[in-house]
């Protein structure tokens, strides 16, 4: 079965690769943007991939086979994309992409503790080669803690009472699987707010807010944009994919003080800001059609941002 990813034809209308360029997939998924890439750069040019999930970038080798003398692949975190990109031997990229979103095993999967749809570990890693899984999170963290990481991270407005719930049940028997957590907000949540009309289950926002803390995921966004701008040319194009108010917020604010940056000494002589670093591409953020989203439920939430390098970006280590 393809795989048709997010937004499909308007990625490429951004990125506006040609013939030789060296692009970035930042999240290679199971390979759908990537595969129209690299039929866009031709066999002259190189498509870059990270993916910190071992069976996606297995399942993308196999799917991208055509093309494997024109990529490099990298089963890392995109947190340490220049660094692995200039120990390649690139010194710039034309263009990069980064859709944000979880791939379809991830959720389809039930052993990765992704959904709460389905009984699986409580686990939630990308990469599985280390790190905390979100049963570490449950049943080691404080109250304080574990309010805090739900209000900040998933939004959750009953973030107090279930955080509570979860300490004093986990006393008794700490939380192992999914559907075990999952049940237990939906008793903590009141009936009207459960009964309203949405289509998001109510232990939505917990897991959101789980699956954030466990990959580090707003920290290792705001390092992959400043070394993706760091290392895309001058003329280069970045994309980004969103999924939800939190992260979208993060790629706006960023790409905000890009368009205004910190004045130099002369500038600030006759304005508050620089010269803009960037050109905006996207005046407001691409959403999917309606047909989309009947086609792939869980695009509806995607936002598209695009933004077109045009000066330098000063290095902050200076």
């Amino acid at each position: 079965m393809e795989h048709v990813p997010v937004l499909r034809e308007v990625v490429q209308k951004y990125l506006d690769l040609s013939s030789g360029d060296v692009v970035v997939d930042g999240t290679l998924g199971l390979g759908g943007h990537a595969k129209d890439s690299l039929e866009r750069i031709g066999e002259s040019g190189t498509l870059i991939a990270f993916d910190q999930d071992e069976r996606n970038m297995i399942e993308a080798k196999e799917r991208l086979a055509l093309y494997k003398d024109q990529i490099v692949y990298f089963h890392d975190n995109f947190r340490y994309l220049k660094t692995r990109i200039t120990d390649e031997g690139f010194k710039e990229v034309d263009a990069i992409l980064l859709d944000l979103g979880l791939s379809s095993p991830h959720v389809d999967e039930a052993e990765r503790g992704f959904s709460f749809m389905k009984e699986g570990p409580l686990d939630m890693r990308f990469d599985q080669r280390g790190g905390k899984t979100a049963a570490d999170i449950i049943n080691t963290y404080s109250e304080d803690e574990l309010i805090n990481i739900f209000f900040k991270y998933g939004e959750e407005k009953m973030s107090r009472k279930i955080a509570g719930n979860i300490c004093r049940r986990r006393e008794i028997k700490p939380f192992c699987t999914t559907v075990d957590l999952a049940e237990m907000i939906e008793k903590v949540i009141p009936k009207k707010r459960s009964s309203k009309k949405s289509k998001s289950h109510p232990a939505t926002q917990v897991f959101q807010a789980l699956r954030i803390e466990v990959n580090d995921e707003f920290a290792v966004l705001e390092e992959a944009l400043e070394q993706a701008m760091e290392i895309l040319k001058i003329g280069g194009r970045i994309v980004v994919i969103s999924y939800h108010s939190m992260e979208d917020r993060i790629v706006k604010q960023f790409f905000k003080a890009l368009l205004k940056p910190e004045p130099s000494p002369e500038q600030a002589v006759y304005s508050n800001h620089g010269d803009p670093l960037i050109e905006m591409l996207t005046k407001k953020p691409v959403i999917p059609n309606e047909e989309e989203t009947l086609q792939n439920p869980r695009s509806r939430s995607a936002k598209l941002r695009a933004y077109k390098k045009i000066l330098a970006i000063p290095d902050k280590s200076l």
